[in-house]
């Protein structure tokens, strides 16, 4: 008997159903699921988008396809064996006679565009914190993303005040009196202030001028942030929780009444200083010292520290050191203080659109006020880093995002041997693969962050959600750059820069 040729539905996860339809157990609990999923996605419009005018059942037999795609035809058996044969409908009847009915759930998923929440996140969440997510995400796409590309492209040309003088660009003779700055170098200070006008840094203190929200609010931030880029999501995380966290927790009542309300305002900048070149992951190895001075009550740091994020345009710094005691204590200090430099690390294929660079103590002088009266171990900067990692769980989700929204509709928009690229099984399980894993890390993080807020929240806990969704968004993102193609490494598609940047969330703080 003839048979009509095969034809595909628009739905990126159309071919996954397929997939399930010639496994050698159809009726694996699976595919059943699966075939619920399906049944309801269909009516409002199909998984992620697209139509589903065609009903799966039609098209050419499994034997010819599975030929003509150089599978052994024995390890498949066709839908017409199982009594998968029409539409939907008909299956389902089919289904009933054989096996008892799963038990049926509430359509709550909306299918609008790329916005698929399968495992309604949305609902589990509060009036304020989805207020909260939907204003900060209006700045992150209308203020921050139009000027990521060049923050993160323009490392090394001339900055802004050279390219402004007259024929500088044309000249290849060098102007020893310019001074032609990397615009790289040249950080938005603004988006600071920007940020402290939204209430943003800092979000879950209470009091001194901190909006204190819940950690899950938090969370929700960062995402929003990440999804533009990590590079701005790491200068909140560590003004909110390497700076303004140790301050809060670890700080006296006069030193959080003279930082914190300049820092929630983005008056001041902070940084976080732990990592030294001899030891990165081993803090305990810690070379910087710091000596007390008896006469003065005051303490001589010498030491450096490198890698540090937001170091060469910082106000505040929040060090480490290791005192003549063998205890780990911490220091703030400022700007401008004799014998203390921050110099830029340049060259980095990652996080370009972030400023980082190293603090050098030569004797920096530094009053008793200044020490944090309340930690003296690991345990302090441990504490801070937990707390970052928290942030860093739910922002690495919202790049992953990102990049799977970007290669779906790539894949629907780019047509190869005259049908879209999302016809291909091979993109759909791809994109299903990336759906599932962000589904899974959002709903572990959102248990975590009410976790935190109930203060049952452990710092094993924390590791293991941030060691997951940190690769699995880098593999997202590796995916993802891997559908668009060529195209997948030109900044204009941004996958690649996220990609870039994922290499280095995936390692720094542990």
């Amino acid at each position: 008997m003839a048979r009509t040729p095969v034809e595909y539905s628009d739905d990126p996860l159309s071919g996954l159903w397929e997939t399930f339809l010639s496994r050698e157990e159809p009726a694996c609990e699976v595919a059943e699921a699966l075939s619920l999923l399906k049944g309801r996605a269909m009516e409002g419009g199909g998984i992620l988008g697209g139509t589903n005018e065609q009903p799966l059942g039609r098209g050419q037999s499994c034997r010819s396809r599975a030929l003509s795609a150089g599978i052994r035809w024995r390890s498949l058996r066709t839908r017409r064996q199982y009594g998968f044969e029409g539409s939907l409908s008909q299956r389902a009847a089919t289904e009933s006679q054989v096996r008892p009915a799963l038990p049926t759930c509430p359509a709550y998923v909306e299918l609008v565009g790329t916005h698929w929440d399968p495992l309604v996140l949305e609902e589990q969440l509060t009036a304020d914190e989805k207020l909260i997510r939907d204003t900060f995400r209006n700045y992150c796409q209308e203020r921050l993303m139009p000027r990521i590309v060049l923050a993160n492209r323009n490392e090394g040309a001339l900055g802004t005040h050279a390219s402004s003088v007259p024929g500088v660009r044309d000249s290849l003779e060098p102007r020893r009196d310019l001074t032609l700055t990397p615009i790289s170098a040249v950080f938005h200070r603004d988006i600071v202030y920007e940020m402290g006008e939204l209430g943003v840094l800092g979000p879950t203190i209470k009091g001194y001028g901190c909006a204190g929200v819940s950690s899950v609010a938090y969370g929700l931030l960062t995402r929003e942030l990440e999804r533009v880029d990590s590079g701005y999501r790491s200068m909140m995380s560590v003004q909110s929780s390497l700076v303004m966290h140790p301050i809060y927790t670890y700080g006296s009542e006069e030193q959080r009444q003279k930082y914190l309300p300049r820092l929630a305002k983005g008056e001041l900048l902070g940084c976080f200083g732990l990592t030294e070149p001899n030891h990165g992951s081993d803090p305990g190895g810690m070379e910087t010292r710091a000596r007390h001075n008896p006469s003065n009550q005051s303490y001589t740091l010498n030491g450096t520290k490198t890698w540090i994020t937001n170091s060469p345009v910082a106000d505040l710094f929040v060090v480490w050191a290791r005192c003549e005691d063998n205890c780990i204590r911490g220091f703030l200090l400022e700007k401008g203080m004799r014998g203390l430099s921050a110099p830029r690390i340049e060259g980095k294929f990652s996080l370009r659109a972030s400023s980082t660079g190293m603090i050098i103590m030569e004797n920096v002088e530094v009053p008793k006020e200044n020490v944090l009266p309340n930690v003296s171990s690991l345990a302090g900067p441990f504490g801070c880093l937990n707390t970052a990692r928290y942030g860093i769980t739910w922002g690495v989700l919202g790049a992953a995002e990102f990049c799977l929204h970007t290669a779906r509709q790539y894949a629907l928009d780019r047509i190869q041997f005259g049908v879209p690229l999302a016809r291909n099984q091979l993109i759909q399980k791809k994109l299903a693969d990336m759906l599932t894993e962000i589904t899974l890390g959002l709903h572990a993080c959102l248990q975590l962050g009410r976790l935190k807020d109930q203060d049952k929240a452990t710092p094993e806990m924390v590791s293991l959600l941030k060691r997951n969704n940190c690769g699995k968004a880098l593999d997202i993102a590796r995916q993802a750059r891997d559908i668009l193609g060529g195209n997948g490494i030109s900044d204009e598609y941004h996958v690649i820069r996220h990609a870039m940047n994922l290499e280095a969330v995936n390692t720094y703080e542990g």
